[in-house]
């Protein structure tokens, strides 16, 4: 009610986005913590490559920070919902801060070795596990409920502007030396935390409640327990689950083919950025898909594209042709990624969301190493213009139900 209505809140809903100081300032340091992040999921492993000459290696940074952030993701979003979420924000940002600056030190003393980077990607895990709920807590807070959708688009802006530039740009950095991106990642964490310091959020209606959530017991498990409860909520976040777990999937399967055409490793590089321009592109099209089509609809349409997609490199293989069709699948994932934020903000109650929020993360997270696992095995049997059509075939195979079904189609979009 407006009543109960703080001044400030009154006035920062009345200022267009744009103009809005707080959300851009924490936009602004999201930015540079994603992009500090990018940076170092390319720089870690190629480092490591360099140190021991083992792609095992490698590749184990990757497997421990997804590791620690499925492992602590359900935690997090308990702690978002008790504690104060700009406190959890600022520690974290300090966490990856530390981090980073020690890596950085050890390169220039001569002294790092892997057990070191391997808990470095431990804690970077652990940071995104316990502030990505806060963080997502905190847009909130910072932006009124009909500027949600506008905020959260540009959101995507950040995430997938970060995918485009931080692989080339720690490459770059790296043939200026060993310690550059680390450096670089110090220098993007410490931006980030000026701005969880500089941002102050206002009390929200029912924060005292929120504030006593997440102590009962199964606390960590409510968010997850409430998702799976509502129809549309569940069948939302297993579609997308299922998307992100075909979509790894895919992407090791098209880097194969591009090797078995002869593709070199920068084209295949190149071939792959698809995928992050396609979210540049669909980014600005997320209130407008939103307008047009009501959530499961959009989720149908998003999800069946995907599947038709993955059949297109198995055809016609080619970094050209990879390129463009990680780029047209990718163009509607904003407007899918906004619809669920928008779900849980709009559904889940107060003094859960933050759980609910985790738990999203955490399933979304864990399709990943399953997804490129199952492909590795996959893929170690089957040729890859066979794997392609497979993927395809058991992403069909579990939406037709749904597409045939009324409950996710009769969706409609919950007011604020």
């Amino acid at each position: 009610m407006t009543v109960t209505e703080s001044p400030t809140k009154a006035v920062s809903e009345a200022v267009p986005l744009r103009r809005n100081r707080r959300f851009q300032t924490l936009w602004a340091g999201s930015a540079a913590a994603m992009l500090g992040t990018c940076v170092a999921d390319t720089a870690y492993p190629l480092l490591l490559l360099a140190m021991t000459g083992s792609p095992t290696l490698a590749g184990a940074f990757g497997a421990v920070q997804f590791g620690a952030s499925v492992l602590f993701g359900l935690h997090g979003g308990a702690v978002a919902d008790r504690h104060d979420k700009r406190r959890v924000l600022i520690l974290a940002d300090t966490v990856r801060l530390v981090t980073a600056l020690s890596v950085a030190v050890a390169l220039f003393t001569h002294r790092l070795t892997v057990p070191h980077t391997l808990l470095a990607a431990a804690a970077i895990g652990a940071t995104m596990a316990y502030g990505g709920p806060a963080r997502m807590l905190a847009l909130r807070a910072v932006v009124p409920p009909e500027q949600l959708r506008q905020a959260l688009s540009q959101d995507e802006l950040r995430v997938n502007g970060a995918a485009l530039a931080g692989p080339p740009l720690a490459g770059f950095l790296l043939g200026l030396g060993r310690a550059v991106p680390f450096l670089a990642t110090v220098l993007a964490s410490a931006a980030a935390l000026g701005a969880s310091v500089a941002v102050r959020f206002d009390p929200e209606p029912g924060e005292g409640q929120a504030a006593s959530g997440g102590k009962e017991k199964g606390a960590v498990f409510a968010g997850l327990r409430y998702l799976f409860a509502d129809p549309t909520l569940r069948a939302t976040v297993l579609v997308t689950v299922a998307l992100n777990l075909a979509g790894s999937a895919m992407l090791l399967a098209v880097m194969v083919l591009l090797r078995d055409h002869g593709t070199s490793e920068a084209g295949t590089g190149l071939a792959l950025t698809g995928e992050a321009v396609g979210g540049l592109l669909g980014a600005p099209l997320v209130t407008r898909l939103h307008r047009t089509l009501a959530p499961g609809v959009l989720l149908l349409a998003v999800a069946w594209t995907a599947a038709l997609l993955f059949l297109v490199p198995a055809l016609a293989g080619g970094p050209v042709v990879v390129f463009a069709a990680l780029a047209v699948m990718s163009l509607g994932v904003p407007a899918l990624r906004v619809m669920l934020d928008v779900l849980v903000f709009q559904q889940v109650p107060e003094a859960m969301r933050g759980r609910a929020v985790a738990a999203t993360m955490t399933l979304l997270m864990a399709g990943l190493p399953v997804g490129t696992m199952t492909a590795g095995l996959l893929l170690d049997r089957l040729p890859a213009t066979t794997v392609l059509p497979l993927l395809a075939a058991l992403l069909a195979g579990g939406l037709l139900p749904l597409t045939l079904g009324r409950s996710l189609r009769g969706t409609s979009w919950p007011k604020a």
